[in-house]
Parts: C-alpha cells; sequence; structure tokens
C-alpha cells in the first residue's frame, strides 16, 4: 500500500471513528506499527490530527477530509451521478456549480459535452470552488465567474462576506449543489457555516436547484444548514440509494433520478 493510499485510510479511520491506536491502525492496514507512527507524526506536522499517547485523535477544528483525500470515496457512483446531472444542463444557460468532489465530477463531465464546444458562451459556470475554475478556465467556449471571498482549504471553496457582493448581483438558471448530508425533513447541509452560507445564497440565485449527491448523503444531517428540502427541485444519487428514502424525498415534490 503507498503511503497516500495509507494515509487516506488513515484519515477516514479517524473521521469514522474519532480516535485510533497505533496497534489498531497497524492491523487495519496490515503494516507495521512504526509505519504507522510515522504516518501519524507526519500527518500531525499537517495538522490534519492530533497525536496522543499510543495513538491519534481528530484534528480539532478539521473535523472532515480535505477535498484531497476524498476524491476517491464513492468515485464510480459519483461519475455517474456527475453524467447525469450534466446532462439536465442546456447549452446557453448559466450554471452554479459549489465545492466539492462530487460538483467537480459535474464540471468534468460538462468539460467533455460534445453540444458544449462551441458558443458565445456555450455555458456561464458561477463558482466559489477554485478547482474547478481551474478546471474550466482552459475551456474559451466557457465563461467563468469566480467570486470573491478566502479560501477554504479543506475544500477549495472561497467563502465569506466577500462573495456576497458578486453573488448579490447576478442570477443564474440552475445551482448545482455538492452536500455532505441531505435529508428529506432536515434539507440539505454542510460541515462549515460559511460554506453553507455561500451555497444558499446561490440556491436564492437560482430558478432551480439540483442536489447532486451520492447514496452515502442522504438522510443524514449536518451541522450546517444550506436549504430547506423544499427549495431543492431534483435530487440525482446513484441506484444503491435506500428506496424508502428516495420516496421520500418525491413525497416532498422533488424529481428524484437514480442512476
Amino acid at each position: 500500500m503507498s503511503r497516500d493510499a495509507r494515509w487516506k485510510a488513515l484519515l477516514e479511520l479517524l473521521v469514522e471513528r474519532g480516535r485510533l491506536d497505533v496497534e489498531e491502525a497497524a492491523a487495519e492496514l496490515a503494516v507495521s506499527s512504526a509505519t504507522i507512527r510515522r504516518d501519524f507524526d507526519q500527518l500531525a506536522e499537517q495538522q490534519m490530527l492530533v497525536r496522543t499517547r499510543g495513538g491519534a485523535v481528530v484534528h480539532g477544528v478539521s473535523y472532515e477530509l480535505p477535498l484531497r483525500y476524498k476524491t476517491a470515496r464513492h468515485a464510480s457512483e459519483k461519475q455517474r451521478v456527475a453524467k447525469a446531472v450534466a446532462d439536465l444542463i442546456a447549452p446557453g444557460e448559466a450554471v452554479g456549480l459549489t465545492g466539492g468532489t462530487t460538483t467537480t465530477e459535474v464540471a468534468r463531465a460538462l468539460a467533455v459535452r460534445s453540444d458544449l464546444t462551441s458558443g458565445s458562451p456555450a455555458l456561464t459556470v458561477v463558482t466559489n470552488a477554485l478547482n474547478i475554475a481551474n478546471e474550466l478556465a482552459v475551456r474559451p467556449q466557457f465563461k467563468i465567474v469566480v467570486t470573491g471571498g478566502v479560501a477554504r482549504p479543506q475544500s477549495y471553496e472561497l467563502i465569506g462576506p466577500l462573495a456576497d457582493g458578486v453573488l448579490g448581483q447576478i442570477t443564474i438558471d440552475v445551482a448545482v449543489l455538492g452536500v455532505v448530508a441531505f435529508d428529506s425533513a432536515h434539507g440539505a447541509a454542510a460541515h462549515d457555516e460559511a460554506e453553507a452560507a455561500i451555497n444558499r445564497l446561490l440556491c436564492e440565485r437560482a430558478e432551480r436547484v439540483i442536489v447532486a449527491a451520492d447514496s452515502s448523503k442522504l438522510g443524514r444531517r449536518a451541522f450546517a444548514r444550506i436549504c430547506a428540502t423544499e427549495a431543492v427541485d431534483t435530487l440525482v444519487t446513484d441506484k444503491a440509494a435506500d428506496p424508502e428514502t428516495l420516496r421520500r424525498f418525491e413525497e416532498a415534490g422533488l424529481r428524484v433520478i437514480a442512476v
């Protein structure tokens, strides 16, 4: 197992359990205790975790994995969801994309659509995600609008009141939300309140709202609410989603697409 794969596995276990012992982690990953100690020390230097006697705990302010460590989780499901979302967007529309691994895949799916290779512009993309803007900026047929704000290292998103100035002056056709959790009773949510505030404003500026979420996000709650379920028009998820959970979203008035 490579170091990067080991680190990703360690961080996922840590987020899931809150704390890990060296021996426990070594057994889980089938490596030596010395390797785990070295990994813990190096991750602690990057402020990804806090070292304890004999193990590690979740960093007090980093209770979610940074984007670069989440890209491989549910990758095939996210790619299917992303293509289905991209297919819902018409040429010439103005599209808002929040940050996150699924919305990054949506951006990539839009970039390779054959009917979006030309236009003035083929799409207008409004985003607060630096990585999405970076990937799409090389597409001359896309008009890219980036909000202001302060970069959040976990998700590459711009947050804070500087973004309000841009979002308060535009109208978009569709907002595509990446979420940490989406529950039919409690709505869409994120871990971070500043991130949720920007996503909420993007929704308010849109004619329609699509939540792009793999099935692991459904029926869950998170700290900061983005919007109510009723504010969402369409949920796109994967076929592993619980049928009863999907039925509750449909009863709330959403169009549900499972791919």
